[in-house]
């Protein structure tokens, strides 16, 4: 009996690890409606991403499984990272990639794996960090280059570029936790050659890993590859500039949820993320370090402005992390004050999983955003009121705490729960019931100001739906 009782302890453990391995779900892809991300299986996949640029070339292995173990804990499953930025750059082991300035010629060591600690080359450490995010339940979004890199290669050609992409995609494409990112803070319409190039070549080596493209600042993806057929889905980066101090054509500003409605209104239709927000902890406007810094609130805010528009998931970023600045190693950049140890756990990178959880306690794949349904003004920039709706459900963000008023009857059913969400906590308390007719004025919990920010919760009653942010049933 009790060998029986420990076998069936077993199997339940072992079902609960697998369950933990997002892959065993079958590959990525995007889902059927075109706006999101799912497995194979149909299990829907919320791209809930952090960066961490220079994490192959600054962390040593026990540095690695902390950041890792640290990031799975807080929900993340994905880490964007480059492989490539600069020539001149060595891993934590003082090895490189390439040899003498030449993207055709990367340095192996033969016979070098993984856990072998004699020599930790460059790209066996990428592989052995790959193989500790997989541990972890997590994706490597690799990003190939970085914007100006191509300067630095001598006689660059078309056929240099494919060699680059085909060994990159050969050595890597059968690890099952990849996710590739062409560009790096680069703009589509400068060099194109080169970036279709190792778009086209990638996809055609390594079929099974979807790729995106990393834009520079305040700008998109679909501007120029958005009928690509390597190009799976789009990604923007909305930058680091307040309202202020953005200058662009388009001007959005903070605005991140414009870009969100621009891609997802182009054909063909793609789901798309923002890659590069505010980071946590980085001065206004990245260079004047006199300037104020964007704290968890900011961060929060353009998670949720730009997943209740329509994004596959959100990335986020921490000024210390996504350099990986440790302090007594290397230069802090861009204003960073904390040591690499003490950022991981600022206060934003704890509360993006609560949006995750919110977005999967509902039926996922159906959900589209539908302004309509604020029966009062929608708001300008920190006012604005943010709704997303499924077919028995919807949730309308406030920044600011500020009351507003639902038009009712826009989801199914007689009557609806009602719930303030907290962003800051993940969790829910109940407002009570409500007929589904007519507007109703809610007024979120707390006095109005920049951070009070709260999710409504409408749902069918009949559905009996778990609480929001709980497991879906």
């Amino acid at each position: 009996m009790k060998k029986l009782i420990f076998f069936i302890t077993f199997i339940a453990f072992t079902n609960i690890l697998m369950a933990q391995i997002p892959w065993e779900n079958g590959k990525l892809k995007v889902s059927e409606n075109n706006r999101y991300l799912q497995f194979e299986n149909g299990d829907p996949f919320f791209w809930l991403g952090d960066t961490g640029w220079l994490l192959f070339q600054r962390l040593n292995r026990e540095q690695v499984k902390q950041y890792f173990a640290n990031r799975k804990a807080k929900g993340f499953n994905v880490v964007q990272c480059i492989f490539l930025q600069n020539f001149t750059h060595v891993n934590a082991y003082g090895d490189s990639a390439y040899s003498n300035f030449d993207i055709t010629k990367p340095i192996i060591t033969p016979g070098n794996e993984p856990n072998d600690s004699a020599q930790y080359d460059y790209w066996n450490h990428v592989s052995y960090i790959i193989d500790v995010a997989a541990e972890n339940g997590i994706y490597i979004a690799i990003t190939t280059t970085w914007r100006d890199l191509h300067k630095q290669v001598k006689n660059l050609d078309r056929a240099k570029s494919e060699i680059f992409a085909d060994h990159l995609a050969n050595y890597f494409k059968d690890k099952p936790n990849i996710i590739w990112v062409n560009g790096g803070s680069s703009k589509g319409n400068s060099n194109t050659d080169f970036w279709e190039a190792i778009g086209e070549t990638i996809k055609k080596t390594d079929p099974n890993h979807l790729i995106t493209f990393h834009p520079f600042g305040r700008m998109q993806t679909s501007e120029w590859f958005n009928n690509d057929s390597w190009l799976n889905l789009n990604m923007f980066a909305s930058g680091h500039k307040s309202y202020k101090q953005d200058t662009t054509e388009n001007a959005y500003g903070e605005d991140n949820w414009r870009y969100v409605l621009s891609d997802l209104s182009k054909s063909p239709l793609k789901p798309t993320i923002d890659g590069e927000s505010s980071y946590e902890n980085l001065p206004k406007g990245i260079h004047d370090h006199a300037q104020v810094y964007w704290n968890a609130s900011d961060v929060r805010r353009s998670a949720y402005w730009s997943v209740l528009a329509g994004a596959c998931g959100h990335v986020y970023g921490e000024n210390t992390v996504r350099q990986i600045h440790i302090q007594g190693v290397n230069k802090p950049e861009s204003g960073a004050k904390l040591d690499f140890v003490e950022a991981l756990d600022v206060p934003g990178s704890f509360q993006m999983q609560y949006l995750k959880n919110l977005v999967l306690s509902r039926p996922y794949f159906e959900r589209v955003n539908d302004q309509s349904i604020v029966a009062s003004d929608e708001g300008e920039k920190y006012d604005r009121i943010m709704v997303s709706r499924g077919n028995d459900y919807l949730m309308a963000y406030t920044y600011t705490g500020r009351e507003f008023t639902v038009q009712m009857g826009k989801i199914s059913g007689k009557n609806v729960n009602a719930w303030w969400y907290d962003t800051r906590t993940g969790e829910s308390i109940k407002i009570g019931e409500f007929a589904n007719t007519g507007s109703v004025r809610f007024d979120p919990p707390g006095v109005k100001y920049n951070g009070n920010d709260w999710v409504l919760v409408l749902d069918n009653i009949s559905k009996k739906f778990n609480k929001p942010g709980s497991i879906l049933r």
